[in-house]
């Protein structure tokens, strides 16, 4: 997982992106489509057509990170187009990592007797 400073923001690009860009070309989206600036410290996340390949994009003030993560089965759970730029919460941001259902986790053992 990303180290990820306090009061970091981060937004998913909905819709699908073309996976072969990098860096720059992703700077370029975000910037020019989502209008959120690349270099603000904030973590821009894209996927591929499929779903089963993201890429996060992130300036940390000193490098920009390009980070790739694929699922061997499955594929990224992603808000429809229609629904423009979503910001979603680190412990949800884990969640879309593992390719488990972000928008709403649900347990799946809880306890029943206390001691």
């Amino acid at each position: 997982m990303i180290p990820v400073p306090v009061g970091v923001k981060m937004w998913l690009a909905t819709g699908h992106t073309d996976m072969r860009k990098r860096f720059a070309s992703l700077a370029l989206v975000a910037q020019e489509v989502l209008k959120r600036d690349p270099l603000g410290g904030h973590i821009l996340c894209f996927r591929g057509r499929r779903g089963d390949l993201l890429k996060v994009i992130w300036h940390d003030g000193q490098a920009a990170s390009l980070y790739v993560r694929r699922l061997e089965k499955g594929r990224f759970l992603w808000p429809s187009p229609a629904d423009g730029v979503i910001a979603i919460t680190p412990a949800q941001m884990g969640y879309l990592l593992s390719g488990i259902d972000w928008r709403n986790p649900v347990e799946t053992w809880r306890p029943t007797a206390i001691g």
